[in-house]
């Protein structure tokens, strides 16, 4: 089955020519079954990348999924046109209003990790939405700087500074392979990481009821489920595109800002080399699993949402 955008969504026409199977609003709602209600909260400057991104991954599925587009209510985007935001963008104010219900949420990234959470202008409202989720969100995914927001929230597990950004492709384990999340993985693989920051392991050991799932020896935990918040945290990039370490590197060589060459990134590490993917398939693992949970264990009756915090796996 297909994923649901606006066939105006600039989404739309990529994942179209990528062979994703999209359908517009007016056909899907002509078939008699209730899709999954995915909500992304984009944090991201370039919002239609992002789009781009996790809709192809969620648009993978066997399952029809209705995307729903949110955006904090104060922040102003400098990056994406006003009529981008104003045609398909919510503010979370008004989902918040409405008492809306959610299959899944995403919680992007956003480039602000060198700030303390608290300074984070929108801190207090994101705040809210992390608890809005307990009520109102069958299964909400963490990522990156979002994935480390939440896991403070909830835990109060810290994120710490690097001497050196972290950078490039590095090497994962699959900590818990029976885990349903990564079905299909393969004992270690690549991820796309592009931080200044990071999660320690004895601080997440430390807080109750997490479980590490992916790490790695060299940038430390990488996925991590959070089963009493109904929540996954993610502190690397599966849903990258291929080109989106060179876009970094090329960004920061042109502006003179000091920059390291991505780890295991270009072949020969020769930036003048196109760069391969070798992440791509573990990303539609990592989400359509994430998806699959999402469809067997969230309630029929979307009103159900969020009544029970603990008992939610079938």
């Amino acid at each position: 089955m297909p994923i649901k955008l606006p066939s105006t969504l600039p989404a739309y026409a990529v994942l179209k020519r990528e062979g994703v199977m999209v359908m517009p609003e007016d056909t899907a709602d002509q078939q008699d079954i209730r899709p999954l209600r995915i909500g992304l909260l984009n944090l991201m400057p370039k919002k239609i990348q992002t789009e781009n991104q996790f809709a192809r991954l969620i648009g993978a599925s066997p399952l029809q999924i209705e995307l729903s587009l949110i955006r904090m209510t104060e922040h102003e985007t400098k990056t994406t046109s006003a009529a981008h935001m104003e045609s398909f963008y919510r503010p979370f104010s008004e989902v918040a209003d409405t008492d809306e219900k959610f299959d899944g949420l995403i919680i992007t990234g956003a480039p602000i990790e060198h700030l303390p959470f608290e300074d984070v202008t929108y801190w207090d409202e994101l705040r809210q939405v992390f608890d809005w989720t307990q009520t109102n969100v069958h299964s909400t995914f963490g990522v990156c700087w979002g994935g480390m927001a939440m896991i403070n929230h909830f835990h109060g597990v810290q994120k710490h500074m690097l001497d050196a950004k972290a950078f490039g492709c590095f090497r994962h384990r699959n900590l818990a392979p029976a885990s349903p999340y990564l079905r299909g993985f393969s004992d270690e693989f690549v991820i796309p990481v592009s931080r200044w920051t990071e999660m320690k392991q004895a601080e997440i050991d430390a807080a109750s009821g997490l479980k590490t799932l992916l790490g790695s020896d060299q940038v430390g935990p990488g996925l991590v489920e959070d089963p009493a918040h109904r929540a996954l945290y993610i502190f690397n990039h599966f849903e990258y595109d291929s080109d989106a370490l060179k876009q970094e590197y090329d960004r920061d060589i042109q502006n003179g800002t000091a920059i390291t060459i991505p780890v295991n990134y270009y072949p020969g590490d020769d930036p003048t080399q196109q760069p391969l993917n070798r992440w791509r398939s573990h990303a539609h693992l990592l989400y359509g699993n994430w998806i699959s949970e999402v469809y067997l264990t969230t309630p029929y009756d979307m009103g159900e949402i969020g009544r029970s915090s603990t008992d939610w796996r079938r």
